[in-house]
């Protein structure tokens, strides 16, 4: 069994990917993220070829672009290619989403 280590391994844009070089198929990918209550403005993204779900794990996004809303705790969005939002942490603390994705019908690597 592998464990990923995820939550201890966040980079300095505040997401922790894993993907194809740690688990070696280009099938799917995770990313764990975090947001302080500073940030403003993070996009997401899937990109040409990807579907990607964002669910808030913890606080409360903003939502603006494509999809435009507030995001609370369990709640989830789908975005395809080159759809985009930027996301807003308005919890007043730390908030924290999983982004799943993988490549849409019929695209590949």
């Amino acid at each position: 069994m592998k464990v990923f280590n995820v939550k201890e391994n966040i980079d300095t844009t505040g997401e922790c990917i894993v993907g194809a070089k740690e688990t070696g198929s280009h099938a799917c990918y995770l990313i764990y993220g975090t947001m302080t209550p500073e940030e403003k403005e993070r996009p997401f993204k899937p990109g040409a070829g990807h579907e990607e779900l964002l669910l808030v794990i913890r606080g409360r996004l903003q939502v603006s672009g494509h999809v435009t809303g507030t995001l609370s705790e369990g709640q989830a969005i789908h975005l395809k290619g080159d759809e985009t939002c930027r996301l807003e942490n308005i919890s007043g603390t730390d908030a924290v989403y999983v982004i799943s994705g993988g490549h849409s019908e019929g695209s590949h690597h």
